[in-house]
């Protein structure tokens, strides 16, 4: 069924581009796994809190609070793309024009407190693969195995069905971690060879979606309609942002249409955390959710109970 394009055997030439590799997991599915993180995503979530896997092309990252103001990444780059920087101790702040920046690496490869850094490297599916592959003894002891994440995992399809598919010919258990925006023909081809979804379910009124986060919901509903009729194995993921989805109103609709599929997922609702924040600071951009409360554990609790009403079986909190 390969999904690769241009004669390309999966899991032997095919490449991407990852902005992170996490080892010992436990929140990403079941067991300890591997979480590789994808760059690319078709939506733009305000409560994003891996803004740095949402374009698909590697970039250049400033954490302020390291910067020694020391000028070395200015006196290194070719383009004047590095800019002076002040503030010192107190944390710097870069001006200058950054989209002048070509990634040459100069910068980072100077920079005595790592503030700048690359975020996102190219890399080969064999290669990533047998760094997976490391860890199948913790995997097999604890029934875990690998997620891919990011980002949208399937905005990179061939990439991911290279890895899917060398996962399952090493023995190695696969979940993907999915916001659903992706073609369905393409999402049902690569379901053969992944073990558990994990499925964004944000926000049911498709404006409401649109504005918060980029995109309408309708291929999100239809995907996870053809999953479920498909018989595969899904857990929804629910994040639970205060003043955007938490609304009585919206969680009842959300009962109502999970409810309404033939064998209804797990429901895991996730509370909303600040994490992205400094996130968007470090890459230059706004942050669109500044003082948002986190939602304590009585507001989880009701929720789950509110959407247990409709019959599915609900976890808060992770």
């Amino acid at each position: 069924m390969p999904v690769t394009a241009g004669g390309q055997t999966p899991g032997t030439s095919a490449a991407g581009v990852i902005f992170n590799v996490m080892r010992f997991a436990v929140h990403d599915g079941p067991g300890i796994r591997t979480t590789v993180f994808l760059k690319g995503c078709p939506l733009d979530c305000w409560w994003c809190h891996n803004p740095e896997g949402q374009r698909p092309e590697p970039e250049m990252v400033f954490w302020p609070g390291r910067c020694l103001a020391c000028g070395r990444c200015v006196e290194v780059c070719p383009t004047g793309a590095a800019a002076a920087v002040l503030g010192g101790e107190a944390g710097g702040e870069a001006v200058g024009d950054a989209a002048a920046c070509i990634l040459c690496g100069r910068c980072a490869e100077v920079c005595p407190s790592e503030a700048r850094q690359i975020c996102g490297r190219v890399v080969r599916a064999e290669e990533l693969l047998d760094e997976i592959y490391r860890d199948r003894l913790f995997y097999d002891q604890s029934g875990g195995g690998v997620t891919f994440s990011g980002g949208e995992p399937l905005a990179q399809p061939d990439f991911l069905d290279a890895l899917l598919q060398g996962c399952r010919g090493r023995g190695v258990r696969t979940c993907v971690d999915t916001s659903g925006w992706a073609p369905t023909g393409l999402l049902l081809a690569l379901a053969a060879t992944v073990d558990l979804f994990l499925y964004d379910l944000k926000i049911m009124d498709p404006e409401l979606h649109r504005r918060y986060a980029g995109l309408d919901n309708s291929l999100v509903l239809d995907n996870l309609r053809a999953l479920v009729a498909a018989g595969r194995r899904v857990t929804v993921r629910i994040p639970v942002i205060p003043g955007v989805n938490d609304g009585a109103e919206n969680v009842a609709a959300t009962g109502e249409f999970l409810s309404s599929l033939g064998d209804p997922p797990d429901v895991v609702l996730l509370p909303y955390h600040r994490t992205g924040e400094d996130k968007h600071a470090r890459l230059g951009r706004a942050y669109r959710l500044s003082g948002t409360m986190v939602p304590g554990a009585g507001r989880m609790d009701q929720i789950a109970r509110q959407l247990g009403g409709y019959g599915l079986t609900v976890q808060a909190g992770g």
